[in-house]
């Protein structure tokens, strides 16, 4: 039996992890510190078995302490290395290695909007093909043709992209041009895309399974069951609804999909990609 993963959750201790973004006045329902028994309450509410914990800052230290938790609901964790410093280097000095199937680093937010694109950048993601790694794009919609151009010059490294790319739900006439560029993106078959963070593109939590379908529906023509995942972005979620309501969404959006293509968005295609034992 594969078992349910959500494949994008975030854990943080602001004493150790600072995270200076979160507004205490607009994020109120997040402006704390959230550890692995808050994670496991989450988990058990919505009915999740394990979970794939994300980096949430360009940090190596960070990425120390999340693979240092204990937790059998942890199922892995992607951490973060400086991509354009010695990469093998880097692997062999960290502990629990084993337990990080990829990496991620903030594209989305680096003061250098074209970051991906660097040459020194490249010969780290090559390394990260060698090691057997994946990378977590995490990108504004407007750079998804630059992952795309990246994916295609590593073709051997699995990358995995987060939130679908943002797409632009504020009601603008861009929506079309993130389809484009998603479906572009979805062209190569070393990528994967996660089902996430799409409370978080609307900035409301009065959206309904109409307002998310749309997207949803185009990620799942463009990448196929079979290259999509489940992730509820938590606790990032809370702002926008909270786990449970996002959960009952991507079901009811998913709801006329085979046995075999739920499976897949519910824990097959993290499994593959993170390297996660069958529960």
């Amino acid at each position: 039996m594969i078992g349910s993963v959500d494949a994008h959750v975030h854990l943080w201790n602001r004493r150790t992890d600072p995270q200076p973004w979160i507004d205490p006045v607009s994020m109120a329902a997040i402006d704390r510190d959230f550890g692995a028994s808050e994670l496991d309450a989450m988990l058990s509410t919505v009915g999740v078995e394990r979970a794939v914990v994300v980096q949430s800052s360009n940090s190596a230290a960070e990425t120390a302490r999340l693979l240092a938790i204990d937790d059998a609901r942890i199922a892995g964790v992607v951490g973060w290395l400086d991509l354009t410093a010695d990469v093998p280097a880097q692997l062999a000095g960290m502990g629990e290695r084993d337990r990080m199937p990829g990496i991620r680093h903030l594209v989305h937010i680096d003061p250098d909007p074209e970051w991906l694109g660097r040459g020194e950048v490249a010969r780290g993601l090559g390394h990260l093909a060698s090691a057997g790694l994946s990378f977590d794009l995490v990108v504004r919609w407007w750079q998804l043709p630059l992952a795309a151009r990246v994916a295609a010059e590593h073709p051997s490294l699995t990358f995995v992209l987060d939130h679908l790319g943002g797409p632009p739900l504020d009601g603008g006439d861009d929506l079309p041009a993130w389809e484009a560029a998603l479906r572009a993106l979805a062209e190569r078959p070393n990528v994967v895309a996660k089902l996430s963070g799409l409370g978080g593109a609307l900035g409301r939590s009065d959206w309904t399974v109409d307002d998310l379908a749309p997207v949803v529906e185009a990620a799942i023509s463009s990448f196929g069951a079979s290259r999509l995942m489940y992730g509820s972005d938590w606790p990032l979620v809370e702002l926008t609804g909270g786990a449970r309501r996002w959960h009952e969404a991507v079901t009811r959006v998913t709801a006329g999909m085979s046995p075999a293509e739920t499976d897949a968005i519910t824990g097959g295609t993290a499994c593959r990609v993170y390297r996660i034992e069958p529960a």
